[in-house]
């Protein structure tokens, strides 16, 4: 008989050592056998509970956003702030920390593999895509009844923003010269200013 197999980590532990290697060392030192190196686990082992890389990026990714949502969560419900001091403070959830900003690094390679996603995948991420999009249409909303904001659609509104937040962030990620963190807030706060500050 062979020897007691060693229990495998909980999932939560892979994915937030698959986080830490690629915030150390980059995404493109995420193999299967180092991540399974750094858990004690098979490359092998780790198919077999993931399948595939895909869905273990997939996977860490989730589990990134389900603790970037918490926060989101706490910011955006803050009693006694203003709601335009929310979505300061959604801006500064979303926009990356710098060059090779994890959560951006792995974000950009689940988006590059999706041309290849299956249904099942694309829904997911959609669903991520989804909640950033329902919370600030809602604080935008929130904006407008309270006179807070100009009259604007907010799906609408929130639709560009996030094209701007996403194609600066890209920037940022990917360390554009010439974007950095502090250029990026003030672009967007130009913009929330002009589009939606309501006429004195």
């Amino acid at each position: 008989m062979a020897g007691a197999r060693k229990n495998a980590p909980p999932r939560e532990d892979v994915l937030a050592a698959a986080m830490g290697m690629i915030a150390e060392r980059g995404l493109e030192q995420l193999t299967m056998a180092a991540l399974g190196r750094e858990v004690g686990m098979s490359s092998g082992h780790l198919l077999y509970y993931f399948h595939s890389k895909d869905e273990l990026l997939l996977q860490a990714l989730e589990w990134s956003e389900g603790r970037l949502g918490a926060e989101r969560g706490r910011l955006l419900t803050r009693t006694g702030a203003t709601v335009r001091a929310r979505v300061d403070a959604y801006v500064d959830l979303y926009v990356p920390d710098g060059h090779r900003d994890p959560h951006w690094t792995l974000w950009l390679e689940v988006w590059n593999r999706s041309q290849n996603a299956d249904d099942d995948a694309r829904d997911r991420q959609a669903a991520i895509e989804g909640a950033w999009h329902r919370d600030l249409v809602a604080l935008i909303a929130e904006g407008v009844s309270r006179g807070e904001f100009r009259a604007v659609d907010p799906d609408r509104f929130a639709s560009r923003l996030r094209a701007l937040l996403d194609g600066f962030s890209i920037h940022v990620a990917i360390g554009l010269r010439g974007t950095d963190r502090e250029q990026v807030l003030g672009h967007v706060k130009e913009f929330l200013d002009e589009g939606l500050l309501a006429d004195a």
